[in-house]
């Protein structure tokens, strides 16, 4: 049996044109495997962060009797949200919605507050030289390294000392001090903010500070944004700085008040029935941060489309 014959184009193509159609066919199945291969990580990973949030949302519609013999991610005979939320906003004369409220007033004074600071401190090394300047950035990149549980102590025994434990101030200064902030503030400025935008505003006769408030914030407005919400999160679920700072009930955050729930719920007794509760308000308590969130993430997509029309 005898092969066809080639058609004139292909006997007159060059046998090296051939090889290299070869060659290029070869990585486009081979980046087409890598492009398979990560598509898959990443919807694990997704799985991996979705599952336990939904998990959250199914309990918090179940009562305490159907959190314990239904499966995890379906829901129970009855649906018992609404119970649960009213058992929440009343049990012990409603404090839930005390400690909701100190974590919001925590959590929004300490990552604004720390995201003035971060922005003043990160422009100022960035755009200025200074005795002592890079010193100054090498103890910040220092303080990144060194875990907040080792500043705890120290920490407690300063505010002791001062007298400001069991009162707002011994949660939120501590939350004023972000060296990352500081460190992501002083990389974001150092190309943010051009060099010749600052020499042109100053032939002007404009003073640093009109031009800090006038030019170089409207473009550090991205990254300011971005502390604000990492302080915010950092605030809004920190647990072992109020857990040793703070000795009455009227001043928990959400995190310790749901963990003294947990724990009189895993000590027994007739205190079981609060499972529903604090699983019910842990799921309110993720919510603001979801809204700030879907909120904030304009400011990061504007910024994007700048730095993308500068480019």
């Amino acid at each position: 049996m005898t092969a066809p014959p080639l058609s004139k184009e292909a006997a007159r193509a060059p046998v090296h044109t051939t090889r290299a159609v070869g060659r290029r066919r070869r990585p486009v199945e081979r980046d087409k495997r890598r492009s398979n291969v990560l598509t898959v990580i990443i919807w694990l990973t997704v799985i991996y962060f979705i599952v336990p949030l939904l998990w959250l949302v199914i309990s918090s519609t179940k009562d305490n009797a159907n959190l314990f013999t239904s499966f995890g991610l379906s829901f129970g005979d009855s649906f018992e949200l609404f119970d649960n939320l009213g058992s929440l906003f009343t049990f012990q004369d409603g404090i839930f919605s005390r400690w909701l409220i100190n974590t919001a007033v925590y959590a929004v004074v300490g990552s604004v507050g720390a995201a003035a600071l971060s922005t003043m401190a990160g422009y100022a090394l960035a755009k200025y030289r200074f005795p002592g300047s890079r010193a100054v950035f090498n103890i910040v990149l220092g303080s990144i390294m060194v875990p907040l549980t080792a500043l705890a102590l120290p920490t407690y025994l300063l505010f002791a000392a001062s007298g400001l434990t069991d009162t707002v101030w011994a949660v939120i200064l501590p939350s004023l001090v972000s060296p990352f902030g500081v460190y992501l503030m002083r990389v974001y400025a150092a190309d943010a903010v051009d060099d010749s935008i600052l020499e042109a505003a100053r032939i002007d006769g404009a003073s640093e500070f009109r031009i800090f408030r006038t030019i170089s914030l409207k473009l550090l407005t991205p990254g300011i944004v971005t502390v604000v919400l990492f302080q915010l999160v950092a605030t809004w679920n920190n647990y072992f700085l109020p857990l040793i700072m703070l000795n009455s009930p009227r001043l928990f955050p959400v995190t310790v008040g749901l963990a003294q729930w947990q724990s009189a719920a895993s000590a027994g007794g007739g205190a079981q029935v609060l499972f529903s509760t604090v699983i019910t308000g842990a799921f309110v308590s993720i919510l603001p941060l979801m809204i700030a969130f879907l909120f904030l993430q304009r400011y990061w997509q504007s910024g994007l489309a700048t730095g993308g029309v500068k480019g």
